[in-house]
């Protein structure tokens, strides 16, 4: 997928993302997952998560350019199983809309709060019961490693520290 000039954006690299997908195959089946891809950007792992048979995708970014081009790929590609929001993350993560059984975190390297992202997924409540959350950041940067931390993957710069919701009581 090519990425319009101008767009804010630091998409996952090829490599890092095959690697994700392989690790998440070996893990559970990304038939009929409902998945929340937060700072979409192009939509590279949405598109992708998509096309590997998500039930559905809920893309949300903040930056309109981004918007534009995800609803223009979701129209070329013809995917009906996304929905798009343009949303501030950290007011989005604030009111819960529904469960989701993976969510995909994809931040700029460089936001100030990135390690509340987790706190604020576990906090409202947006992982399903087993549900597995995954941040992606920069390689120096240290996410907590709280009660739902899994481990960490490096992958030259970027690393993805995966969180895991509590099977239902």
């Amino acid at each position: 997928m090519s990425v319009p000039h101008g767009l804010p954006v630091r998409p996952t690299t090829d490599r890092a993302r095959e690697s994700i997908f392989n690790i998440l195959e070996t893990r559970l089946d990304l038939n009929d997952l409902n998945i929340l891809d937060l700072f979409s950007g192009t939509g590279s792992m949405a598109f992708e998560f998509a096309s590997r048979g998500a039930a559905s995708v809920c893309c949300v970014d903040a930056d309109h350019r981004c918007i534009k081009h995800l609803k223009d790929t979701q129209t070329k590609f013809e995917f009906e199983n996304i929905d798009i929001i343009k949303s501030d993350v950290f007011k989005y993560l604030k009111h819960r809309d529904m469960g989701y059984d993976l969510i995909f975190s994809d931040p700029p390297y460089d936001l100030p709060n990135i390690e509340s992202i987790a706190e604020l997924v576990f906090e409202n409540g947006f992982l399903n019961p087993n549900g597995l959350l995954i941040v992606e950041h920069h390689s120096k940067t240290i996410l907590p490693k709280n009660e739902f931390y899994l481990e960490e993957r490096v992958y030259g710069q970027s690393s993805f520290t995966f969180y895991k919701a509590p099977p239902l009581s």
